[in-house]
Protein backbone atom coordinates (compact mmCIF):
# COMPACT_ATOMS: atom_id res chain seq x y z
CA UNK A 1 0.00 0.00 0.00
CA UNK A 2 1.80 3.41 -1.00
CA UNK A 3 2.37 5.33 1.91
CA UNK A 4 2.52 9.32 1.64
CA UNK A 5 5.78 9.77 3.81
CA UNK A 6 9.25 10.16 3.43
CA UNK A 7 11.16 7.75 1.53
CA UNK A 8 12.64 6.97 5.13
CA UNK A 9 9.12 5.98 6.21
CA UNK A 10 8.03 4.10 3.15
CA UNK A 11 11.31 1.85 3.88
CA UNK A 12 10.25 1.06 7.53
CA UNK A 13 6.94 0.63 6.44
CA UNK A 14 7.57 -1.90 3.61
CA UNK A 15 10.19 -2.96 6.10
CA UNK A 16 7.85 -3.25 9.08
CA UNK A 17 6.08 -5.21 6.21
CA UNK A 18 8.81 -7.68 6.71
CA UNK A 19 0.03 -6.27 5.77
CA UNK A 20 -1.66 -11.88 9.27
CA UNK A 21 -1.12 -13.69 11.58
CA UNK A 22 -1.84 -17.36 12.07
CA UNK A 23 -0.88 -16.30 16.02
CA UNK A 24 0.38 -13.79 17.57
CA UNK A 25 4.28 -13.70 18.15
CA UNK A 26 4.26 -16.87 16.12
CA UNK A 27 5.23 -17.00 11.87
CA UNK A 28 2.70 -17.76 9.63
CA UNK A 29 3.08 -20.89 8.22
CA UNK A 30 3.66 -20.23 4.33
CA UNK A 31 0.56 -20.22 2.13
CA UNK A 32 0.50 -22.89 -0.31
CA UNK A 33 0.16 -22.40 -3.98
CA UNK A 34 -3.43 -23.01 -5.14
CA UNK A 35 -2.50 -25.61 -7.98
CA UNK A 36 -5.41 -26.14 -8.88
CA UNK A 37 -4.13 -27.09 -12.70
CA UNK A 38 -1.35 -27.15 -15.13
CA UNK A 39 0.00 -23.87 -16.51
CA UNK A 40 -1.70 -22.64 -19.57
CA UNK A 41 1.24 -22.32 -21.89
CA UNK A 42 -1.04 -22.64 -24.75
CA UNK A 43 -3.23 -19.65 -23.91
CA UNK A 44 -0.61 -17.24 -25.35
CA UNK A 45 -0.23 -14.92 -26.66
CA UNK A 46 -1.90 -13.00 -23.75
CA UNK A 47 -2.44 -9.15 -23.15
CA UNK A 48 -3.06 -7.24 -20.02
CA UNK A 49 -3.34 -3.76 -20.01
CA UNK A 50 -0.47 -2.46 -22.59
CA UNK A 51 1.17 -5.18 -22.36
CA UNK A 52 1.52 -8.01 -24.30
CA UNK A 53 3.61 -11.62 -23.81
CA UNK A 54 3.67 -14.16 -26.70
CA UNK A 55 5.35 -16.88 -24.88
CA UNK A 56 5.21 -17.67 -20.83
CA UNK A 57 7.70 -16.31 -18.92
CA UNK A 58 10.17 -18.36 -17.34
CA UNK A 59 12.13 -15.84 -15.66
CA UNK A 60 10.34 -13.15 -14.06
CA UNK A 61 12.11 -10.63 -11.22
CA UNK A 62 9.27 -9.61 -8.79
CA UNK A 63 10.55 -6.04 -7.37
CA UNK A 64 7.08 -6.10 -4.99
CA UNK A 65 7.25 -7.91 -1.37
CA UNK A 66 2.85 -8.17 -2.01
CA UNK A 67 3.35 -9.22 -6.06
CA UNK A 68 6.30 -11.77 -4.89
CA UNK A 69 4.01 -13.52 -2.25
CA UNK A 70 1.07 -13.71 -4.85
CA UNK A 71 3.46 -15.27 -7.67
CA UNK A 72 4.07 -18.01 -5.09
CA UNK A 73 0.39 -18.71 -3.81
CA UNK A 74 -0.82 -18.67 -7.44
CA UNK A 75 2.13 -21.32 -8.24
CA UNK A 76 4.43 -19.11 -10.58
CA UNK A 77 6.98 -19.71 -7.90
CA UNK A 78 9.50 -21.79 -10.27
CA UNK A 79 9.01 -19.14 -12.56
CA UNK A 80 10.86 -16.61 -10.07
CA UNK A 81 14.15 -16.11 -11.04
CA UNK A 82 14.65 -13.06 -8.59
CA UNK A 83 13.09 -10.94 -6.30
CA UNK A 84 13.73 -7.52 -3.98
CA UNK A 85 15.69 -6.99 -1.17
CA UNK A 86 12.28 -6.77 1.17
CA UNK A 87 10.58 -9.93 -0.17
CA UNK A 88 11.74 -12.64 2.68
CA UNK A 89 7.97 -14.65 2.16
CA UNK A 90 7.82 -17.49 1.14
CA UNK A 91 11.32 -18.58 2.87
CA UNK A 92 11.70 -20.32 -1.01
CA UNK A 93 11.45 -16.66 -2.39
CA UNK A 94 14.94 -16.02 -4.35
CA UNK A 95 15.65 -13.13 -2.54
CA UNK A 96 18.16 -11.01 -3.91
CA UNK A 97 19.72 -7.30 -3.00
CA UNK A 98 17.57 -5.84 -6.05
CA UNK A 99 15.76 -3.09 -4.84
CA UNK A 100 12.48 -1.71 -5.19
CA UNK A 101 12.64 1.70 -4.17
CA UNK A 102 16.10 2.78 -6.40
CA UNK A 103 15.72 -0.42 -8.77
CA UNK A 104 18.99 -0.31 -11.24
CA UNK A 105 17.93 -1.43 -14.96
CA UNK A 106 21.41 -3.42 -15.23
CA UNK A 107 21.01 -4.93 -11.86
CA UNK A 108 17.64 -6.10 -13.16
CA UNK A 109 18.64 -7.10 -16.32
CA UNK A 110 21.42 -9.15 -15.62
CA UNK A 111 19.09 -12.05 -14.55
CA UNK A 112 17.73 -12.11 -18.19
CA UNK A 113 14.37 -11.47 -17.72
CA UNK A 114 11.46 -12.39 -19.41
CA UNK A 115 8.83 -10.33 -17.53
CA UNK A 116 9.80 -7.69 -14.67
CA UNK A 117 6.69 -6.82 -11.95
CA UNK A 118 7.35 -3.67 -10.46
CA UNK A 119 4.92 -1.76 -7.76
CA UNK A 120 6.58 1.78 -8.28
CA UNK A 121 8.32 3.37 -10.79
CA UNK A 122 10.68 6.25 -9.77
CA UNK A 123 10.80 8.17 -12.63
CA UNK A 124 11.67 5.95 -16.24
CA UNK A 125 12.34 2.60 -14.94
CA UNK A 126 9.87 1.22 -17.86
CA UNK A 127 11.01 3.08 -20.01
CA UNK A 128 15.04 2.09 -19.63
CA UNK A 129 13.56 -2.01 -19.52
CA UNK A 130 11.66 -1.29 -22.40
CA UNK A 131 14.72 -0.01 -24.02
CA UNK A 132 16.52 -3.36 -23.27
CA UNK A 133 13.00 -4.94 -24.83
CA UNK A 134 12.58 -6.34 -21.31
CA UNK A 135 8.54 -6.68 -20.28
CA UNK A 136 7.63 -4.81 -17.61
CA UNK A 137 4.05 -4.75 -15.71
CA UNK A 138 3.01 -2.00 -13.15
CA UNK A 139 1.01 -3.72 -10.35
CA UNK A 140 -0.18 -0.94 -8.23
CA UNK A 141 0.25 -0.72 -4.89
CA UNK A 142 -2.57 1.34 -3.27
CA UNK A 143 -5.65 -1.68 -3.64
CA UNK A 144 -8.36 -0.22 -1.49
CA UNK A 145 -10.49 -3.51 -1.96
CA UNK A 146 -10.45 -7.04 -1.98
CA UNK A 147 -11.94 -7.28 -5.63
CA UNK A 148 -8.34 -4.88 -6.54
CA UNK A 149 -6.45 -7.87 -5.15
CA UNK A 150 -8.93 -10.08 -6.70
CA UNK A 151 -8.29 -8.23 -10.26
CA UNK A 152 -4.53 -7.87 -9.33
CA UNK A 153 -4.56 -11.79 -8.76
CA UNK A 154 -6.25 -13.02 -11.75
CA UNK A 155 -3.49 -10.60 -13.92
CA UNK A 156 -0.58 -11.67 -12.96
CA UNK A 157 -2.50 -15.06 -13.50
CA UNK A 158 -3.26 -14.34 -16.88
CA UNK A 159 0.40 -12.88 -17.69
CA UNK A 160 2.14 -15.95 -16.06
CA UNK A 161 0.17 -18.65 -17.97
CA UNK A 162 -1.26 -19.87 -14.05
CA UNK A 163 -5.14 -18.50 -14.38
CA UNK A 164 -6.19 -21.76 -12.54
CA UNK A 165 -4.09 -21.20 -9.75
CA UNK A 166 -5.31 -17.78 -9.35
CA UNK A 167 -8.64 -18.69 -9.95
CA UNK A 168 -8.50 -21.31 -7.00
CA UNK A 169 -7.08 -19.04 -4.92
CA UNK A 170 -9.49 -15.88 -5.49
CA UNK A 171 -11.60 -18.42 -4.79
CA UNK A 172 -10.13 -19.97 -1.61
CA UNK A 173 -9.57 -16.08 -0.23
CA UNK A 174 -13.74 -15.27 -0.50
CA UNK A 175 -15.18 -18.17 0.86
CA UNK A 176 -12.31 -17.88 4.24
CA UNK A 177 -13.25 -14.11 3.88
CA UNK A 178 -16.51 -14.93 4.19
CA UNK A 179 -16.51 -17.71 7.01
CA UNK A 180 -14.23 -14.60 8.76
CA UNK A 181 -16.74 -12.41 8.18
CA UNK A 182 -20.01 -14.57 9.74
CA UNK A 183 -17.81 -15.30 12.32
CA UNK A 184 -16.97 -11.78 13.79
CA UNK A 185 -19.30 -10.84 16.98
CA UNK A 186 -22.28 -8.22 16.11
CA UNK A 187 -22.51 -5.17 18.33
CA UNK A 188 -24.82 -2.46 18.07
CA UNK A 189 -21.50 -0.12 17.88
CA UNK A 190 -18.37 -0.30 16.07
CA UNK A 191 -15.03 -0.83 18.37
CA UNK A 192 -12.77 1.81 17.01
CA UNK A 193 -8.74 1.20 16.80
CA UNK A 194 -5.58 2.15 15.87
CA UNK A 195 -2.81 0.35 13.95
CA UNK A 196 0.38 1.88 14.61
CA UNK A 197 2.97 1.30 11.69
CA UNK A 198 6.00 2.80 13.63
CA UNK A 199 6.57 4.51 17.20
CA UNK A 200 6.37 8.11 15.51
CA UNK A 201 2.30 7.43 15.28
CA UNK A 202 2.22 6.35 11.69
CA UNK A 203 -1.30 5.01 11.01
CA UNK A 204 -3.09 3.17 8.47
CA UNK A 205 -6.44 5.82 7.65
CA UNK A 206 -9.93 5.35 7.07
CA UNK A 207 -9.12 4.98 3.26
CA UNK A 208 -6.85 2.29 3.49
CA UNK A 209 -7.03 -1.69 2.40
CA UNK A 210 -7.00 -2.25 6.33
CA UNK A 211 -9.94 -0.28 7.09
CA UNK A 212 -11.48 -1.89 4.44
CA UNK A 213 -10.80 -5.10 5.98
CA UNK A 214 -11.71 -4.33 9.71
CA UNK A 215 -14.74 -2.72 8.28
CA UNK A 216 -16.31 -6.09 7.70
CA UNK A 217 -15.62 -7.14 11.15
CA UNK A 218 -17.26 -4.31 12.52
CA UNK A 219 -14.01 -2.32 13.33
CA UNK A 220 -13.73 2.04 12.92
CA UNK A 221 -10.58 3.51 12.41
CA UNK A 222 -9.85 6.32 14.58
CA UNK A 223 -7.65 7.71 11.87
CA UNK A 224 -10.22 9.40 9.64
CA UNK A 225 -9.86 11.19 6.68
CA UNK A 226 -11.66 12.03 3.58
CA UNK A 227 -8.79 12.12 0.76
CA UNK A 228 -9.23 8.54 -1.18
CA UNK A 229 -5.39 9.06 -1.48
CA UNK A 230 -4.46 9.53 2.05
CA UNK A 231 -3.71 5.96 3.01
CA UNK A 232 -1.59 6.82 6.02
CA UNK A 233 -1.31 9.46 8.29
CA UNK A 234 0.94 10.47 11.25
CA UNK A 235 -0.88 11.13 14.78
CA UNK A 236 -0.09 13.27 17.50
CA UNK A 237 0.09 11.71 20.66
CA UNK A 238 -2.61 14.26 21.98
CA UNK A 239 -5.18 13.18 19.55
CA UNK A 240 -4.98 9.58 19.50
CA UNK A 241 -4.88 9.27 23.43
CA UNK A 242 -8.39 11.96 22.59
CA UNK A 243 -9.39 9.18 20.64
CA UNK A 244 -9.52 5.87 23.25
CA UNK A 245 -9.53 3.21 20.44
CA UNK A 246 -10.99 -0.04 21.81
CA UNK A 247 -8.17 -1.87 20.00
CA UNK A 248 -4.40 -1.38 19.29
CA UNK A 249 -2.88 -3.05 16.55
CA UNK A 250 0.89 -2.96 16.38
CA UNK A 251 2.67 -3.17 13.10
CA UNK A 252 5.57 -2.67 14.34
CA UNK A 253 6.27 -5.28 17.05
CA UNK A 254 8.93 -7.15 14.70
CA UNK A 255 11.00 -3.98 15.67
CA UNK A 256 10.52 -4.74 19.52
CA UNK A 257 7.63 -2.32 20.21
CA UNK A 258 5.45 -4.59 22.76
CA UNK A 259 2.22 -4.28 24.51
CA UNK A 260 4.39 -3.10 27.42
CA UNK A 261 6.19 -0.31 25.81
CA UNK A 262 2.74 1.14 24.84
CA UNK A 263 1.04 0.94 28.35
CA UNK A 264 4.17 2.83 29.39
CA UNK A 265 3.99 5.60 27.50
CA UNK A 266 2.95 9.10 29.23
CA UNK A 267 -1.06 9.88 29.19
CA UNK A 268 -1.73 5.91 27.40
CA UNK A 269 -2.85 4.44 30.73
CA UNK A 270 -6.32 5.40 30.45
CA UNK A 271 -6.58 4.66 26.67
CA UNK A 272 -9.06 1.75 26.29
CA UNK A 273 -7.04 -0.76 24.46
CA UNK A 274 -4.40 -0.04 26.70
CA UNK A 275 -6.45 -0.42 29.87
CA UNK A 276 -8.64 -3.34 29.40
CA UNK A 277 -5.69 -5.31 27.68
CA UNK A 278 -6.44 -4.82 24.14
CA UNK A 279 -2.83 -4.29 22.41
CA UNK A 280 -2.39 -6.87 19.97
CA UNK A 281 0.96 -7.34 18.39
CA UNK A 282 1.02 -8.22 14.81
CA UNK A 283 2.97 -10.76 13.33
CA UNK A 284 5.49 -9.65 10.75
CA UNK A 285 4.86 -8.72 7.12
CA UNK A 286 1.26 -8.60 7.44
CA UNK A 287 -0.77 -5.29 7.40
CA UNK A 288 1.73 -3.74 4.47
CA UNK A 289 1.18 -6.31 2.60
CA UNK A 290 -1.86 -6.88 0.13
CA UNK A 291 -1.21 -10.19 -1.18
CA UNK A 292 -2.94 -14.01 0.13
CA UNK A 293 -2.23 -13.56 3.63
CA UNK A 294 -4.42 -10.41 4.02
CA UNK A 295 -7.17 -13.40 5.22
CA UNK A 296 -4.76 -13.72 8.31
CA UNK A 297 -4.76 -10.14 8.96
CA UNK A 298 -8.31 -10.04 8.78
CA UNK A 299 -8.35 -13.37 11.22
CA UNK A 300 -6.20 -11.55 13.45
CA UNK A 301 -9.06 -8.69 13.31
CA UNK A 302 -11.53 -11.04 14.30
CA UNK A 303 -9.54 -12.87 17.01
CA UNK A 304 -9.13 -9.50 18.30
CA UNK A 305 -12.75 -8.73 18.67
CA UNK A 306 -14.07 -11.78 20.11
CA UNK A 307 -12.03 -10.60 22.98
CA UNK A 308 -13.77 -7.35 23.63
CA UNK A 309 -16.56 -7.95 25.71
Amino acid sequence: MRVRATLTTAIASMATATLLLAGCGGDPEPTEPAGAGTPTADAFPVTVGELTLTEQPTAVVSLSPAVTEMLFAIGAGDQVVAVDEFSNYPPEAPTTELSGFDPAPEAIASYDPDLVLISYDPGDLVDQLGALDIPVLTVPDNPTSLDDIYGQLGELGTLTGQVDGADELVRRMAEEVDQLVAAAPERDEPLTYYVEIDDNLWTYTSQSLVATLFELVGLENVAVTDDPFEVTMQLSPEVLVDSDPDIIFLANAQYGVTAEDVSARDGWQEVAAVRDGHVVELSPDIASRWGPRVVDLLREAVDAVSQVS
